[in-house]
């Protein structure tokens, strides 16, 4: 490795960070982590902290995961690379679309088409679920609906229906009939209403609405995260996906589960989907699916949306997408130890624990410091703070002071995540108790000196 003051005046010289503005990275150099063991990373300088964001949401295990080392450097002898298109298939994506059809069977998905990512899988089950409805002789139904607030990567399609505006301005004009709804957010919503069931109710209404001005016979999916992860961890109540899945039903529409965050333990269940009862169409997941060791994705298809694929005979159920990494069986080869894994300790139940005395740490910091407007999670292990300027007119923070509180926790002993005026903290589903109150006591440092 070279020497650290070359790490650091080199950093952001021949290298443009993502979701930054590059001269930003150049006044403002970030933290060059070398290392990690268990859920702690340590930096350059040889700082050591909790990983209070988990990787990116996705190192849900940690990062001395032996075996998923172990799989990814014996695969890489074996057989490093091999394509699966057309005519072409390998032992590693064979075993593992067994074990995640066994895995996502609650959720009533039986398929899965292999992705190298979340943007590429959100991407496939867009294009996936146009060709559904073509398939079937509703060539018409090619719009998307979706949640303001959403995130659903960075492709076109994602973009377009993301419901952020730092996502899509810049990159406008995005791909058309794509149309957002009011997200169920509790603290800030167009309709003034703070009760989690009267506001899903209202969002639940303006769907319908939207619906009937668009026409059910245009629109091919709505695709939500069951719980909002980039958006600001914006948890909907119990009520809201149910009643989605019931209105996409009864008109015709597919639902489209985002569950690249919510996937494989990290709301406290399974699935997002499996939290709230819902059994989806398409689920898009990726992230957690390898740890984050290797980049890996796969969309998961219901059984019913299969056998339209399977029994078509008219040559338009052809798929013409793919990627060239798509079954890479380095990362089936990650994806199968990972499962083995994830089941072999109890995720879901961890988080659950977890995350309910994050909550609650949570809630305490929100009564000692003004500055925290809202808190928000109590699903597993997502979570978020909303920073405000004046609590009462509910201001946002400015972005100086989020990026205090950040660097403040990060020297106390946590890293935490700054998105607009929200620290989002996302840990490894493995930490313990002490590592939550680590976090806590560096989020409290770090609000101190806002």
């Amino acid at each position: 490795m070279k020497d650290i003051n070359f790490l650091k005046e080199k950093n952001a010289r021949s290298l443009w960070h993502p979701m930054a503005h590059p001269a930003d990275s150049l006044a403002n150099p970030p933290t060059i982590v070398t290392g990690a063991k268990g859920v702690r990373i340590s930096d350059v300088d040889g700082h050591e902290v909790v990983d209070g964001v988990g990787g990116l949401w996705n190192v849900n295990l940690g990062y001395s995961c032996q075996p998923i080392k172990d799989a990814i450097a014996a695969q890489l002898d074996a057989l490093p690379y091999y394509s699966i298109f057309r005519g072409t298939s390998n032992d590693q994506v064979i075993q593992l679309a067994e074990e995640l059809r066994e895995f996502f069977a609650p959720d009533g998905l039986t398929r899965a088409f292999y992705t190298s990512g979340g943007s590429d899988s959100v991407e496939t089950a867009l294009r996936l679920a146009r060709q559904y409805h073509k398939i079937r002789g509703e060539a018409g139904r090619v719009k998307f609906l979706s949640l303001k607030k959403g995130y659903h990567g960075t492709h076109f399609g994602g973009a377009s229906v993301n419901g952020n505006a730092n996502f899509r301005s810049a990159y406008e004009p995005l791909l058309a009939g794509c149309h957002h709804i009011p997200a169920p957010y509790t603290y800030r919503n167009p309709f003034n209403e703070t009760d989690p069931a009267k506001l899903a109710q209202l969002c639940l209404a303006a769907l319908e609405d939207e619906i009937a001005f668009q026409g059910p016979g245009s629109i091919a999916a709505f695709i939500m995260e069951p719980v909002l992860g980039a958006g600001g961890v914006i948890p909907p109540h119990e009520s809201f996906m149910p009643g989605v899945r019931e209105i996409c039903t009864r008109n015709g529409i597919l639902l489209i589960a985002d569950e690249v965050i919510t996937a494989f333990g990290r709301t406290g269940s399974w699935t997002g989907s499996r939290h709230w009862g819902v059994q989806p169409d398409f689920a898009c997941t990726a992230k957690a699916i390898t740890n984050g060791y290797f980049p890996f994705g796969a969309v998961m298809i219901a059984e019913h949306v299969a056998e339209v694929f399977e029994g078509d005979e008219t040559g338009r159920a052809a798929i013409g997408h793919g990627y060239t990494y798509s079954g890479h069986p380095v990362g089936a080869a990650a994806a199968l130890a990972c499962l083995a894994e994830m089941r072999r300790g109890d995720l879901p139940g961890n988080a659950a624990a977890r995350g309910t005395q994050m909550h609650r740490g949570l809630l305490a910091l929100q009564d000692k410091h003004d500055i925290v407007g809202d808190v928000r999670g109590g699903h597993g292990l997502m979570s978020a703070i909303e920073l405000v300027g004046d609590r009462a007119k509910k201001t946002p923070i400015d972005k100086g002071t989020a990026a205090r509180v950040q660097e403040t926790a990060y020297q106390a002993g946590a890293m935490v995540r700054v998105s607009g005026a929200n620290i989002i903290l996302s840990p490894p589903l493995v930490v313990t108790e002490a590592d939550v109150q680590v976090i806590l006591s560096a989020l409290d440092k770090g609000l101190s000196a806002a």
